[in-house]
């Protein structure tokens, strides 16, 4: 199959169909055989989506008339071909060639001249990619762009200039298996750059790895998460014996590092989602843990638990996910602006019904990949006002202790976008 065809329909079933490229791209990277060519296809959606205004702009420009239609995908793939013109090492032939053919194996045998005319335009005219807009500029919805000016004036254009960065690979030691220094230790024999994160299981590679080069990974020695997700089990605190609650838990790897951190506490995982369950327990069977799944509604305990309240909750709450752009670039054009109230009040109604199943002197550790107060210090705020017999723990990573909850911004420590505040419930 060819590379650009195969990038044309994932970014098509973003872009038209709204979902999400973590789904679309494999799907199409099941039809290659060599990890170059997967490689490749990944290179070319995650960039066209990191820089998808300009480039739509690029192209949009060129036509006499849209494709409309079936004929619709014809513009993604001429996008892909603006991506590799301007942003790829790719030669200028081989990018104007390869997918001019990817028109072919789209079936549109009659557009071929059509599409390679319009690539080489761009190639003559080698003009600068266009920033007559905010969108333009920084390749974000003026949306997006306005919530975090009102949020962060003062450094919302870093907030934007880190959220198109490539992010870092990280990896979470199992305690179980050995200490952080010994991993690091085994990395510098396998010849893995590497050096210890800022919590205390944190792992940061100096460049990404299969996984299947990393020393055990299959034996269950470390996971892959990301820096921030990382502080999540640390700042629950589980202890042994105690029933815990992860309460929106796919694809698992929190509930894996609670049980790595205290594997005698009694877990129960929950998760709406019954498919990307099966997500948790290919983690839970790779570290040899265990723990309760169930497939149920965090905003509705009693309809899947009769049981006793709980010691301690995790909860990851749905959100906007505007913490991890860098890792998942199609949010920016995924998310409307519309969909921020809508999961506030989400947030609201999980958060408060969770409350209720928590036990005096318990701890409710409310976490999202959001940058955005109306997901995080907003809720919180709230919450607590309308919460008699709850308070709010500062965590001491706090920048100041008098802040509502932990608000990381992507980059910092290399880490993505995250929210914590940990509330406990009065005895």
């Amino acid at each position: 199959m060819n590379v650009r065809a195969l990038a044309a329909k994932a970014i098509y079933e973003v872009l038209e169909k709204g979902i999400s490229l973590s789904v679309a791209l494999p799907d199409q990277q099941q039809h290659l055989q060599n990890g170059k060519d997967k490689a490749l296809l990944a290179e070319l959606c995650y960039g066209v989506m990191r820089q998808l205004p300009q480039l739509d702009k690029c192209v949009s420009d060129c036509l006499a008339k849209p494709f409309k239609g079936k004929q619709r995908i014809l513009h993604q793939l001429l996008i892909v071909g603006c991506y590799q013109l301007y942003f790829t090492r790719i030669p200028a032939h081989a990018a104007i060639s390869e997918t001019a053919e990817a028109c072919r194996q789209l079936r549109f045998d009659g557009l071929v001249k059509v599409v390679n005319g319009v690539l080489r335009n761009i190639q003559r005219q080698d003009a600068e990619l266009n920033t007559d807009s905010d969108t333009l500029r920084f390749n974000t919805p003026a949306w997006f762009i306005k919530r975090l000016q009102h949020a962060y004036p003062d450094n919302w254009q870093a907030i934007i200039e880190q959220s198109h960065q490539r992010p870092p690979m990280w990896l979470r030691n199992n305690q179980q298996s050995q200490t952080r220094d010994s991993y690091l230790a085994a990395l510098v024999q396998y010849d893995i750059p590497a050096q210890a994160g800022p919590s205390q299981d944190a792992i940061l590679l100096d460049g990404a790895k299969d996984v299947a080069a990393l020393p055990d990974f299959m034996e269950g020695a470390v996971s892959v998460q990301d820096g921030a997700a990382q502080w999540a089990a640390t700042l629950l605190a589980p202890m042994a014996e105690e029933l815990i609650l992860d309460a929106c838990a796919a694809p698992g790897g929190k509930s894996c590092h609670l049980l790595e951190l205290a594997p005698d506490i009694n877990l129960v995982a929950v998760d709406f989602d019954q498919k990307r369950l099966a997500r948790v327990q290919q983690n839970l069977d790779r570290l040899h843990l265990k723990a309760q799944l169930i497939h149920g509604d965090a905003a509705d305990i009693p309809s899947w638990w009769q049981g006793q309240q709980f010691d301690r909750i995790l909860l990851d709450a749905p959100c906007s996910a505007t913490g991890v752009i860098r890792r998942h670039p199609d949010i920016k054009w995924l998310r409307k602006n519309s969909d921020i109230e809508e999961l506030a009040s989400l947030q609201k109604q999980i958060l408060d019904h969770c409350w209720q199943w928590l036990k005096p002197g318990g701890t409710l550790l409310y976490a999202t990949c959001s940058i955005l107060p109306q997901e995080n210090s907003q809720q919180i705020e709230q919450f607590l006002a309308r919460t008699a017999d709850a308070s709010l723990v500062p965590i001491e990573q706090q920048t100041q202790l008098d802040d509502i909850g932990w608000q990381i911004l992507p980059g910092q420590d290399n880490m993505d976008g995250f929210y914590y505040a940990r509330l406990v419930k009065a005895i």
